[in-house]
């Protein structure tokens, strides 16, 4: 099993409570546990692929996934296991734009603009995957946004937020009674499970390896993984399957049956009941669906 990172709180730089922070990533593979912090976190992908929570929300991600997170909502991105390999070429590019949730309402008086902004901001706490021709137009103002400095680049994070609060194709990641656990200990302990789950979906994954990782009889832990998460751990396992299930089913010269036991399923019957639990549609019926 791979080491496990310690779960931290980011600490940005520079965290200036007015400053908007564009970080260009390009590096072997992503690394950073799971964290909170305090600011506004949209994340581009420009290359790579692999996993993400984002509270209590799991699925895949892959080239042009746009997400918006508000103030500390726990998350983590993590590359497949691929990007992990000696001499693998691929690389993990991201433009990254951080900024305090505040920032929007300083800037004017007028009420309904603030409405507006509230609005938005709200619906952030949630996350927010962008699709569509709205994350094609915020790719190029993220692009535009990391080439420029001063008054310049405040006008373009502008366009870019008037953008993506006016834009309908989206949907809200986090499920909506989701309350995050601001506890540092209790995040590193999550961390360690999410990051077990992670690295083992594709064979055994079972509720006593998981609840051992933290020294926990396997009720106590059942306990502390749903008031954490929301969810049981037999469902967040089977999300990351049928996660890496729909991915998979994208690739014509793979068979249901081979994804079945790709992702970690050792028969037919239970990947259908499972995949249509989660995706309200059968693996078939999916993969159909992708030739429109």
């Amino acid at each position: 099993m791979n080491k496990l990172p310690k779960a931290q709180f980011i600490e940005l730089s520079p965290p200036s409570e007015r400053t908007i922070h564009v970080k260009i990533v390009d590096q072997d593979f992503l690394s950073n546990p799971l964290h909170f912090h305090e600011l506004c976190e949209l994340v581009l992908i420009l290359e790579s692929f692999g996993k993400r929570v984002v509270g209590n929300n799991i699925a895949t991600f892959t080239e042009g996934d746009l997400v918006l997170m508000g103030p500390n909502i726990p998350h983590i991105w993590r590359n497949d296991d691929v990007f992990l390999e000696p001499g693998n070429p691929q690389r993990a590019r991201a433009i990254v734009i951080y900024f305090p949730a505040d920032f929007l309402l300083q800037l004017t008086d007028e009420h309904q603009t603030i409405q507006a902004m509230q609005h938005f901001i709200r619906k952030a706490q949630r996350g927010l995957r962008f699709y569509g021709e709205t994350k094609d137009k915020a790719h190029t103002l993220m692009e535009s946004i990391s080439d420029k400095e001063g008054f310049s680049k405040i006008i373009e994070f502008l366009k870019l937020i008037q953008l993506l609060q006016e834009a309908v194709e989206f949907e809200s990641l986090v499920s909506e009674g989701y309350r995050p656990t601001f506890s540092e200990q209790e995040t590193q302990r999550i961390n360690k499970v999410y990051l077990y789950v992670m690295s083992n979906f594709k064979e055994d994954v079972n509720i006593q390896a998981a609840s051992g990782i933290l020294n926990m009889t396997p009720n106590a832990f059942c306990r502390f993984f749903k008031r954490h998460t929301q969810k049981s751990f037999t469902r967040f396992v089977n999300e990351m399957r049928i996660g890496h299930a729909c991915k998979l089913l994208m690739d014509r010269t793979l068979s249901i049956s081979e994804i079945c036991y790709i992702c970690g399923y050792q028969n037919l019957t239970n990947f259908n009941k499972f995949f249509k639990s989660i995706m309200n549609k059968t693996p078939r019926e999916f993969r159909k669906e992708m030739d429109f």
